[in-house]
């Protein structure tokens, strides 16, 4: 694997397609993105990644790890992960059980993407207030944070029951947390919160402009040198994007033209002309896809994971793996000589499971203190004096 990460991310929409009028079933999409996972590790891609979605029209599942673990045992080398993780509406005590779980299933080829979601809806099916959005991320991943980190928890927040004496169970793989990036299109509080940890920031980079990614790129990396993680440059940096590739500019936009116009994030919105000028889409050539890539270091600097959006807008299965054909046997090849030939010294690789225990002492070393209590039954919150009760 070289220094960057190259992959593609699902957001399981069900698009009809204009051509037939047929929109797939929940289940044909559910099986399509098994496949798709499949031929991504065939093609020598690096990452597949799913987003999380509770609403149609989505078959994205309501919890990812149910996937990815399904995945781990269908593939072998391909890093598995999720797109969008919502910290916000899920218990992070499920979510830390639900994917070190999934981790250890996966033999350690799982991450995740934690972010905040673009529904609003979904804030009270899960008993939330969108209003408090920021401060639900903010509060959800500290205690994810300490879940994955310490052995035994105690913790009293705004938005749940307190928890006293609790071990999440099962423990992380080797000791060590399924990596975190941070994902946000708009919000700088979620940049300053990957960098706070010093975890990873994924910045979509579909929906807006460049200017706007190289702002919320340089927040973060100027905030990870603050809080004494490194330098600015060392800071772990992912990207989405997203292309539809084809023999000429011409045949390609004319291809995609219908499915844009159906998709359900920006369908109605801005012509494709207009909207593959002002943002990183790119519909073209080989050869344009890789020199529009390659720019994008131009304002964020090197970085560490670049993944595409590929099967969405009710294009059908067989278009969608033609084209990770080609992203992954004609792309992805030159972009990754590409890319390791410009890199800076001293900006380090993206983040695998393995390096990172290597990083932590190696296999077996100790990585957590002594119990402070019962390590397997904890206590009830009520019975706590330091936590007030309930």
């Amino acid at each position: 694997m070289s220094s960057m990460q190259f992959g593609i991310f699902s957001i399981g929409d069900l698009t009809t397609d204009p051509h037939t009028g047929r929109t797939p079933t929940e289940h044909e999409k559910i099986r399509n993105t098994i496949a798709l996972a499949e031929k991504a590790e065939e093609v020598g891609l690096d990452v597949f990644a799913t987003g999380e979605h509770h609403n149609p029209p989505f078959a994205a599942p309501a919890n990812p790890a149910v996937l990815l673990a399904h995945l781990a045992a269908r593939t072998e080398r391909i890093i598995l992960s999720t797109a969008t993780t919502l910290i916000t509406t899920n218990d992070p005590v499920r979510l830390a059980e639900d994917y070190a779980y999934a981790q250890h299933l996966a033999e350690g080829r799982l991450d995740l993407v934690m972010g905040r979601g673009n529904t609003g809806p979904v804030y009270p099916w899960f008993g939330q207030d969108i209003r408090d959005g920021i401060e639900l991320a903010i509060e959800n991943y500290s205690l994810l944070h300490r879940l994955w980190r310490e052995e035994v928890v105690s913790f009293r927040g705004k938005h749940r029951t307190p928890l006293q004496g609790f071990t999440a169970t099962p423990r992380p793989l080797d000791g060590v947390a399924p990596f975190v990036w941070h994902g946000s299109i708009r919000s700088p509080q979620i940049a300053e919160q990957a960098a706070y940890y010093g975890d990873g920031f994924f910045h979509n980079h579909i929906f807006w402009p460049p200017e706007h990614t190289q702002r919320m790129v340089e927040l973060y990396r100027q905030r990870f040198e603050h809080y004494g993680h490194g330098r600015a440059e060392e800071a772990i940096v992912g990207l989405g994007g997203q292309v539809y590739i084809a023999p000429t500019k011409e045949q390609a936009m004319a291809e995609f033209r219908p499915y844009f116009d159906r998709a359900p994030v920006y369908g109605g919105g801005p012509s494709l002309k207009e909207f593959t000028a002002q943002t990183p889409l790119t519909v073209g050539t080989v050869e344009e896809v890789i020199e529009r890539t390659l720019g994008f270091r131009d304002y964020v600097g090197d970085y560490q994971r670049q993944l595409f959006l590929i099967d969405h807008a009710g294009l059908p299965l067989e278009k969608v793996l033609e084209q990770v054909e080609i992203l992954g046997t004609e792309v992805v090849p030159v972009l990754r000589k590409e890319f390791d030939a410009v890199r800076a010294s001293g900006v380090p690789d993206a983040p695998t499971h393995a390096a990172r225990v290597e990083a932590a002492g190696g296999p077996g070393a100790p990585r957590f203190g002594e119990p402070e209590a019962d390590r397997w039954t904890g206590r009830r919150a009520e019975d706590d004096n330091q936590l007030g009760g309930v």
